[in-house]
């Protein structure tokens, strides 16, 4: 059978595809050229014309897989709502119960990192844009007086180290806690950093047009 003559854009992306796929189904660690070639029925001499090594093609990968997260991220907190709202919407996004970036692929992705400075660069860039896009909003609502927030980085590096380290124990330790309670924890992690009363939750009662 003929195979389709792709663009070059065309088939980096058919083969960003295909490593996510094998990067899921293998680990970022054992994931090879071969595999990603073998699931497209190309030669590996294609996959490294386009990616020099296996390295630049696991750290493009990675970001492929982000950058979805990241334009749905801003869609989320860019809509004509508090800024109460559109965090707490952002948040249980994010929060290991949500429909955002597949948990498995970023902790795997942060463990190798460790030794790959290639992958290293790409994650810390992609965690620097969540925690830009938190903080612009959460400025923006302290701005407006709907919360008290006084230190918006701050509030969301450690929102967004509470999120990794919860996505951590429950990937790791799948059941070990209901999705209900994640919730829960998530809504009142972002309460407290907001500065809103306890046991009022975001985007309810909180500041002016709420």
């Amino acid at each position: 059978m003929t195979r389709v003559r792709l663009s070059v854009a065309e088939r980096r992306e058919e083969l960003l595809r295909a490593a996510v796929e094998q990067i899921e189904a293998r680990g970022v660690a054992a994931v090879r050229i071969a595999d990603v070639a073998s699931a497209l029925g190309v030669s590996n001499a294609l996959v490294l014309y386009h990616f020099a090594s296996k390295e630049q093609l696991v750290a493009a990968a990675f970001a492929h897989a982000a950058e979805a997260d990241l334009a749905h991220l801003r869609r989320l907190l860019g809509r004509r709502t508090t800024a109460a709202r559109r965090l707490r919407s952002a948040v249980r996004w994010y929060a290991p119960t949500g429909q955002a970036k597949g948990w498995r692929l970023w902790i795997e992705g942060w463990a190798v990192s460790l030794r790959d400075p290639e992958l290293r660069r790409v994650a810390a860039s992609l965690d620097q844009e969540w925690k830009a896009a938190l903080t612009r909003v959460i400025a923006e609502g302290a701005d407006a007086g709907e919360f008290p927030c006084p230190d918006p980085a701050g509030a969301a590096w450690r929102l967004t180290a509470f999120l990794d380290g919860l996505a951590v124990q429950t990937t790791a330790y799948a059941g070990s806690l209901s999705r209900t309670a994640m919730l829960r924890w998530a809504d009142a992690a972002l309460a407290r950093e907001l500065g809103l009363p306890d046991g009022e939750r975001p985007g309810e009662g909180a500041g002016p047009g709420s």
